[in-house]
């Protein structure tokens, strides 16, 4: 396949990423997948995200790590308690403790680094600027003004080689939107967790805000998550 119809896709092993995924193939790009380990505490994502790449032909899935828990500050990287039972109208003011300090700069930043390598002239990222949680770097100006910057970024970009183009496909999508595309696509979201705070047995809670958006999301849709909950009639949306 022609260089330039190779892409790196970042994969966390969420519904989101699954789906970008999906669309990047769907879209006739060779998908390289990038995964983090970053410290998190829901690590079994980067299984998930294995999972994922296996199923729906990443030419090749790397995982590579981070340790984001040096500079802490976030429910996801510290000994913060995770946020859960917050009604809709709270989820949608401010910036929630979930948020992990410049997280998609940095991955974005690896993605450009692999993408340079490669010859790739394109990047996905399933971001998500209306059912999200209030993350400043999911936001369109966010990502223009990475844009922006990676044209200016790397020796391809200055030498004429490259034009990088970032792709966000989930950009102005809802979750039901999203859902019902992957779906489309062949996406099995039974691979998928999206949670903030899983059980040692890899249930997600059901009761973060990640999981009440993905649950929301699967409601709209009239289908059930067959992802597997704590509770298990949250994913049958009882």
């Amino acid at each position: 396949m022609d260089a330039r119809r190779k892409a790196v896709v970042l994969l966390s092993g969420g519904l989101d990423s699954a789906t970008t995924l999906a669309i990047a193939r769907g879209e006739g790009y060779e998908p390289y997948a990038l995964t983090f380990r970053y410290g998190q505490r829901h690590a079994i994502e980067v299984e998930a995200a294995r999972r994922v790449a296996g199923a729906l032909g990443a030419l090749r899935h790397v995982v590579t790590d981070i340790d984001l828990r040096v500079f802490g500050a976030s429910a996801l990287t510290a000994d913060i308690p995770v946020p859960k039972d917050r009604p809709a109208s709270q989820r949608a003011r401010g910036i929630p403790i979930t948020y992990v300090p410049a997280r998609n700069t940095i991955f974005l930043s690896f993605a450009l680094a692999w993408a340079e390598v490669l010859g790739a002239r394109d990047i996905f990222i399933g971001v998500n600027a209306l059912d999200y949680s209030g993350y400043p770097d999911c936001r369109p100006e966010y990502l223009e003004a990475y844009q922006r910057m990676a044209d200016l970024a790397t020796k391809a970009g200055v030498e004429g080689r490259q034009r990088l183009s970032v792709h966000a496909p989930l950009l102005n999508m809802t979750k039901r939107q999203i859902i019902r595309r992957g779906l489309e696509l062949g996406v099995d979201y039974s691979l998928t967790i999206s949670c903030y705070d899983p059980g040692l047995d890899s249930e997600a809670c059901g009761r973060c805000d990640a999981c009440q958006l993905r649950l929301q999301g699967f409601a709209q849709a009239g289908i059930g998550d067959p992802a597997r909950y704590a509770d298990a009639l949250a994913g049958k949306g009882k």
